[in-house]
Parts: structure tokens; sequence; C-alpha cells
């Protein structure tokens, strides 16, 4: 099916647009636009890995101010700018090298279903967690991060039902926001956070509000009104309800199942790993997601249950009941690991397929030899 998106954000249009036009212009016409795509999120994830290093347990900016270096931070504004570019070109990229293929939609969109929670579990070091004075629980941040999640995924699944892509005016407007955070922090220190800003609440509650404000006042409300206004049409792409709600399916039990989860387990697992739990909720998430794109873009059916929903059944299961005990942490441990080794094969094997396919290379725009 032919890509279609629709931006209307005047954040997008009159300021950010005009800045990817220019830098467009640098970019090599050699360089294959999944290589922007590709580098972009290599350098989410450097700067993610980096800040763990420093803040694995999300106490860092709370207990004692300055343990991330100021360095961190900048460089944390540098690569997200430098993400939020690059993901920005590569479409234009692609239509200026006359480049654009199913395999290039994607690869961004996939990828971006992972970079989604990457940029969230980054920026919570920014504020820390809890600790009795200051900083967001670890609760608020498994909230957080599931609104953007599913945000996320309606944007999608509108996609799915409507075949146009309405891009959330939240994307650029986050993006900002992130850049501007770290830029904050790195001038003025983690302090910023931690000192009431309007009315006794801090920029973190507020942040807090305004996303859950955006998300069910503004962004599921277009989303549903732009499902709504395409069945008036008649252009819809799924005639039965039954077909419309499917994709919602396996993220929903993916939600539950987590959330039952972090509420009943007896370790309490979600204070005692946030960031490996989150993480783990963050890949489970994109490889949901990306199998709805993959069934949108082909205009297939998705299965009623990703496969991932049993395995991860089996291992809450084991943990609420107290059949794991004390190894709950590491089985968590190695559940993340499996998780996040079974989404990169997904990935490479799904890149693999369409790039045999489509006779193209992933990275090159050399065309492929027919064998």
């Amino acid at each position: 099916s032919q890509y279609s998106a629709v931006d209307t954000n005047p954040l997008s249009v009159y300021i950010m647009q005009p800045i990817w036009n220019k830098i467009i212009k640098i970019v090599p016409l050699w360089i294959a636009p999944n290589l922007l795509t590709f580098s972009g999120f290599v350098m989410i994830l450097f700067n993610y890995f980096l800040i763990s290093f420093y803040d694995w347990d999300y106490t860092a900016s709370g207990t004692s101010p300055g343990l991330v270096p100021t360095w961190v931070w900048l460089f944390s504004a540098f690569t997200t700018f430098c993400a939020y570019a690059l993901d920005s070109i590569d479409g234009k990229h692609a239509r200026r090298t006359q480049s654009s293929t199913p395999l290039g939609e994607l690869f961004d969109h996939g990828l971006d279903s992972w970079a989604t929670s990457i940029f969230v579990l980054s920026f919570f070091s920014v504020c820390s967690r809890d600790n009795g004075k200051t900083g967001v629980s670890v609760y608020t941040m498994y909230i957080y991060l599931s609104i953007v999640l599913f945000n996320f995924m309606c944007s999608h699944w509108e996609k799915y039902n409507t075949g146009v892509l309405f891009l959330p005016w939240g994307y650029d407007i986050s993006q900002v926001v992130l850049i501007a955070a770290y830029l904050l922090t790195s001038a003025v220190g983690v302090e910023v956070w931690q000192k009431p800003l309007l009315l006794g609440y801090y920029i973190t509650d507020i942040l807090v509000i305004l996303l859950i404000g955006f998300s069910l006042f503004l962004s599921f409300p277009q989303t549903l009104y732009n499902i709504h206004r395409a069945h008036l049409k008649k252009t819809l792409k799924n005639d039965s309800l039954y077909e419309g709600l499917l994709p919602l399916v396996s993220p929903l039990l993916l939600f539950v199942l987590l959330t039952v989860w972090v509420v009943l387990s007896p370790s309490n697992i979600l204070a005692k790993q946030p960031r490996l739990f989150l993480w783990m909720v963050g890949v489970a998430f994109s490889n949901v997601i990306c199998k709805v794109i993959i069934c949108q873009m082909s205009s297939t059916r998705p299965e009623l249950f990703h496969w991932f929903l049993f395995p991860l059944a089996l291992v809450v299961y084991a943990a609420i009941s107290g059949l794991l005990g004390w190894t709950e942490e590491a089985v968590l441990a190695v559940f993340t690991a499996l998780v996040t080794a079974a989404h990169v094969h997904y990935g490479v094997c799904v890149g693999r397929q369409l790039s045999e396919h489509l006779n193209i290379y992933i990275f090159s725009l050399k065309k492929r030899v027919q064998e």
C-alpha cells in the first residue's frame, strides 16, 4: 500500500520542517535512507547505556546531585537532537534519492516503536526516582511509559483502520521538551527538578499532568474522530468492528499482564529493578506493535494473541504465586535478555526477507544482483 502521512502540528510545519529542509541538503546522495534511520537509533541506544552506566537504579539525580557528569546531559541533548533530525529527514532523503520502499517505512516505524520507550527511560534519569523528598515513584514511571506507548499504538492502530498515519502532535513537542530538559539540566544541574516550580508542583508533576492531558483529551479523541470520519466517508480498511479492534487485543493484554506483575509481585519487582523491568516493557511492546505495523502495511489480519503473551503469562503466574520466590529478579533478568534477543532476531529476519523480496540492500542504494 502507498504510504501516506499527515502532519498538522504548527511546531513541525513552521519551525522544524524548514530546518530539516536545510539539513537534508548536506546529506550525500549515495547514503541509503535506512542508514540515517539506523544511525539515529544507535545514538539513542548508546546514550541510554551511557546514562545507565552512571545511574543504573534511577537514584543518581536524587541522592547526590552531580553523580552524572554535566557532559552526559549535554551529550543526551545532542544525541536526542540528532536522532530527531535523522528520523525527520530519512523519508525526505528517500524521496530525494527515489528509494522509498516498504522496507524503509517498516524500518523507520519499527525502530521508532522501540526508540519511544528508550527516550522515556533515559529521561527518568533526569528527574530521579522518589527518595521521600523529591523524585518520581517507580509506579509513576511505569504509568508514564505506558501512556506514551499507548499514544504510539493509537496512531498505528488508526493507520491500520484508515490507511493514513496522522502524525501525533505530541511527537515534535516531546522531542523539543526532551532536548530542552537535557540542556536545562546541564546548565543548572539536576537540582532544578527538585524544587517546586508552580503552586508547590514540581516540573516533573507538570510534565506528567501535561502528558496525561495531551493523551486523554487530545491524542485519543483525535484518533477516534479520524476513524469515525473514515467510517462516514466509507474509506475504512476494515468492515467489521471485530477486525478494526483486533490489533488492540495483544497490546492491551500485554499491559494487563505486566500490570498484574507490577501490582502483585511478592518482592516488589518494579521497585527492585526498575531499569530492567521498564526496558522489558518497552521491548515487548515494540515487538507487538511491529506485528501490527506489518499487518497494516501488508493488509493482513493480525493474530488475536501475540506469541509473546504465553511465556509472559507463565512468568507472571510463577512470580505472583510465589513459585519463583527469591529468584524473581534473576528470572526477570533472563527473561528480559531473551525478549530483547528475540526482538532483535525478529527485526533482522524481517529486514532480510524484505530486502530479498524487494531486491534491495538495507544499508546501500545499490540494487541486488538477480541470482
